[in-house]
């Protein structure tokens, strides 16, 4: 967890629409980003995205990436981990599990948002975060971008015995237990989480589709490319967006 090398910035607060919310955890006030989608309103409450973003970053650096969403009218969701940003507190995978949980219960009390039609989105450490919420917390559909099958399962690839990694984050365990749509999103280039971690993600689960990028881990998505596209046709086809 780099949390010391993240860099907030300021400009990210002033997103038209976005709401800063604070929930309690037992360490102190942890910081959650909403955002509303185009149109949604209590008397028309649409569809949220729930995303958890990488280890070296902030929610800061995800409101305009994220626009996409908003356009489609997806509210998005943003939760702090614990001790990045301005949030109180020393992350772990258990409290980064507990905020989450706190956050989906807090979003899906807003009526802005159809509770039936919540979507977990997470990217590389964000796949571990969303991957746990599914035990307790089902989603109308989950997005893998640049996932790994375990934080275990890198550092063994990388030397690093099992037993020394005090959060595993077991993706491709827990994916095991959801039985919604997926989609796996990698690059084929990505020498951080090598691409066969998203090819074994994808097919362990029988409800998964696989898109591959030319690209490395951190320039997913790549310019011109589908990314978009691609996830506006699983959300159509999970019903969490209405069909065409």
């Amino acid at each position: 967890f780099p949390r010391r090398f993240t860099v907030e910035d300021p400009r990210a607060r002033a997103t038209p629409g976005l709401e800063a919310w604070w929930i309690d955890s037992d360490q102190g006030p942890v910081e959650v980003w909403f955002l509303p989608g185009r149109g949604v309103s209590a008397a028309r409450p649409g569809p949220a995205v729930v995303f958890a973003h990488g280890n070296g970053e902030l929610i800061d650096h995800w409101p305009a990436a994220l626009e996409p969403y908003r356009a489609l009218g997806v509210s998005v969701v943003l939760p702090e981990y614990r001790g990045y940003g301005r949030s109180a507190g020393d992350p772990s995978e258990a409290r980064i599990a507990a905020d989450f949980a706190a956050a989906y219960a807090r979003v899906t009390a807003d009526p802005r948002v159809d509770p039936t039609r919540i979507v977990y989105h997470g990217r590389s450490l964000g796949g571990g975060a969303v991957g746990a919420l599914p035990d307790a917390h089902r989603p109308r559909a989950l997005i893998l971008e640049s996932t790994f099958t375990s934080v275990t399962d890198v550092a063994r690839e990388m030397g690093v015995p099992g037993f020394l990694i005090a959060d595993p984050f077991p993706t491709l365990e827990r994916l095991g237990r959801y039985d919604g749509p997926v989609l796996v999103m990698h690059g084929t280039r990505d020498d951080l989480i090598p691409t066969a971690h998203g090819r074994r993600l994808a097919a362990s689960h029988p409800r998964a589709e696989l898109v591959l990028y030319d690209c490395g881990h951190n320039d997913l998505p790549p310019p011109e490319s589908d990314y978009w596209a691609r996830i506006e046709r699983f959300l159509r086809q999970s019903g969490a967006l209405p069909g065409d």
